[in-house]
């Protein structure tokens, strides 16, 4: 959408998460960047969680996940392509699926977009089946209504069955 020759901001939540080297360190780096980002402005930022793996290999450390709420002027792709460069810059390399990541952000919703490519689906497929990434988008929106479920972010938390936990560490990151 434009108005006047420029995309208006739309709202968009990127789920950040890191279970290698300083993981505090490098889901606030991903945090700074994306701020950083032209056309993209930090909203908000959710808790800072500690949760178990899930999926991949066994062995790997505990993740780090948070969750920010972005204002943006980029398209779902343009912004999909920034996370990935900040992810590299971070030193994310992708040798094992589902496997120990330094940095991994995942773009979550953006508005009520729904689209399916070889590149991006939106909203995030496991969005609703995650609670890393529900926990944390309920501490920004939790009436949010996901957009091809048409059920509140609050809803499809409290839905889950029991799972790993989902442990709160600190507000202040």
């Amino acid at each position: 959408m434009k108005r006047a020759g420029k995309p208006l901001w739309q709202q968009a939540w990127i789920g950040l998460g890191s279970n290698q080297g300083d993981r505090l360190a490098l889901v606030r780096l991903g945090r700074a960047e994306l701020a950083a980002t032209e056309g993209v402005r930090l909203e908000a930022s959710s808790a800072l969680y500690c949760t178990a793996p899930v999926g991949g290999p066994a062995g790997q450390a505990d993740f780090y996940n948070a969750v920010v709420q972005l204002a943006t002027r980029l398209s779902p792709l343009e912004l999909l392509r920034r996370c990935l460069a900040i992810e590299q810059r971070a030193g994310r390399k992708r040798l094992q699926h589902w496997g120990p990541r330094t940095l991994d952000l995942d773009l979550l919703l953006y508005d009520a977009t729904c689209i399916t490519t070889a590149e991006l689906c939106l909203p995030h497929p496991r969005l609703h089946q995650r609670a890393f990434v529900l926990r944390p988008l309920c501490d920004l929106v939790p009436h949010l209504r996901h957009p091809g479920l048409g059920r509140s972010l609050a809803e499809l938390l409290a839905a889950l069955p029991a799972g790993p936990a989902v442990v709160r560490l600190r507000s202040d990151w």
